[in-house]
């Protein structure tokens, strides 16, 4: 090949893949914080491409605790919030913030996992027990445990925030003057193993409950909503292929990965998510039951609302999880003409 066709084959490639690149919309940018560690539905969507197959690039943080995690949504350092949408009420509710969940994702597998001398509730009288933050979600699930057995928090044991679930484990092995605290597998199965104890399931204890979810500021929702209906429905998508069983021994490895688990481990942890009341939610459907026991457990131990929960309405709006889910549904329809 002599030196001028040469150029002129290179200019060509050139050509054709910068029009390929013109011809590519651009990937928007969404950011997403998340508590504990990075939900394994986000690594789905990620990993199989469904972010970048509805336009979007996902910038994921998980954040050391849930103060954190508020404060970044609050602030607009983030787009979307991922954890336990108590947190969203309180955003609400004590931050005063124009918070609304618009998605589930997970409910509530947590155990209480005290050090292996305590036997029964009644035997963490005078303890500390740790905690993420000391009025939201896990924690007044503890609040709500230990009340049914008379125990009252700050009067008859005390509570210290610690950070997210695998920092509360850490703490609990290396400072054995605490406790106890909510734990949720793959945390509570490690514990297990350390022999630590099992005073029982929130499940058994309290009831459904909804734990993980996604929520975002109001008027960024609706200042893209066709931004946040195609996240949502990447993330259906994701959760959809997480409890598919043929894609099993690749969750399990996600698993191992991302958490730093054995496989024993994670292979529990995986049958506890997809088979349990309280895992993973099927298409990241909303526990509306799960969140009124949200709101009533508020209302009692913390004494909002003057101890009368209000309607789910005030925090959960369905609508963009059902555009999201309508559009999923489009494709199938038109591929069946």
């Amino acid at each position: 090949m002599n030196f001028s066709r040469f150029l002129f084959c290179s200019a060509a490639v050139l050509f054709l893949s910068a029009s390929a690149s013109a011809q590519e919309p651009a990937l928007q940018t969404i950011r997403v914080v998340s508590l504990p560690g990075r939900p394994l539905a986000l690594v789905v969507a990620e990993k199989q491409g469904l972010f970048a197959r509805h336009g979007l690039a996902v910038q994921l943080e998980a954040m050391p605790n849930s103060n954190d995690l508020r404060a970044a949504l609050a602030a607009g350092k983030s787009d979307v919030a991922y954890a336990a949408v108590d947190n969203a009420v309180a955003m609400v509710e004590l931050a005063h913030a124009d918070v609304q969940i618009v998605m589930g994702g997970e409910g509530s597998l947590n155990d209480l996992i005290v050090q292996p001398e305590i036997k029964s509730i009644a035997d963490l009288r005078g303890k500390i027990l740790i905690v993420d933050a000391p009025n939201t979600a896990y924690a007044v699930q503890l609040k709500k445990i230990l009340l049914s057995k008379g125990l009252q928090a700050g009067r008859d044991y005390e509570i210290k925030p610690v950070g997210a679930t695998p920092q509360r484990l850490v703490a609990m092995r290396e400072h054995k003057e605490f406790a106890g605290s909510m734990l949720a597998p793959p945390t509570s199965l490690l514990a297990h193993r350390d022999g630590f104890a099992d005073l029982g399931s929130t499940l058994d204890l309290i009831g459904p409950y909804q734990a993980g979810g996604t929520f975002v500021l109001r008027p960024w929702a609706r200042a893209h909503s066709d931004l946040l209906t195609h996240y949502l429905a990447a993330c259906i998508e994701a959760q959809r292929w997480l409890m598919n069983p043929s894609n099993k021994q690749q969750v399990i490895a996600m698993l191992m990965q991302e958490a730093h688990l054995p496989a024993d481990i994670a292979a529990e942890t995986y049958q506890i998510e997809v088979s349990s009341p309280g895992g993973w939610s099927p298409d990241a459907r909303f526990d509306l039951d799960g969140f009124r026991n949200v709101l009533k457990l508020r209302a009692e131990i913390e004494g909002s609302w003057g101890g009368q929960p209000p309607a789910v309405e005030k925090y959960y709006d369905p609508s963009y999880y059902q555009q999201a889910l309508a559009n999923l549904q489009q494709p199938t329809a038109k591929s069946t003409q």
